[in-house]
């Protein structure tokens, strides 16, 4: 519970400092290579799913045992999705290589199994 609610905040300040560090330090940039759109997307996803690991871990304190483990997944899940994803797409901005692109569906599949790990927590009693 404690872990998942710091991993959340975690990346929730990470993507706020990336967020800022793209929006001045890198703009020229990302404006020049156009990769603006991208950029944002990817702090966007991290940010909502930090959010989503903060709202797991609170979860967690008041779920019964199968519920937490579901929800323990969920977190994992979100997680690994948004260093895959984000990740992927951090790599494209910093560096051009688009290849990098073809690990974001990954990271996209793992996003939405957090979320269908939540769903089916909550229909074990969170």
């Amino acid at each position: 519970m404690k872990f998942m609610i710091q991993a959340g905040g975690i990346l929730g300040a990470l993507a706020v400092a990336l967020g800022a560090f793209g929006a001045h330090a890198l703009k020229g940039m990302l404006e020049v290579s156009g990769r603006t759109d991208t950029f944002e997307t990817a702090v966007k996803y991290q940010f909502y799913h930090a959010l989503a690991m903060v709202l797991v871990g609170l979860l967690m304190q008041r779920a019964g045992d199968d519920a937490i483990r579901l929800l323990g997944w969920s977190g994992n899940a979100f997680a690994v999705g948004v260093i895959i994803f984000s990740g992927s797409l951090y790599a494209i901005c910093f560096t051009g290589i688009t290849k990098f692109g073809a690990t974001a569906p990954i990271g996209g599949l793992a996003l939405i199994a957090g979320w269908v790990l939540l769903i089916l927590a909550a229909g074990r009693g969170v």
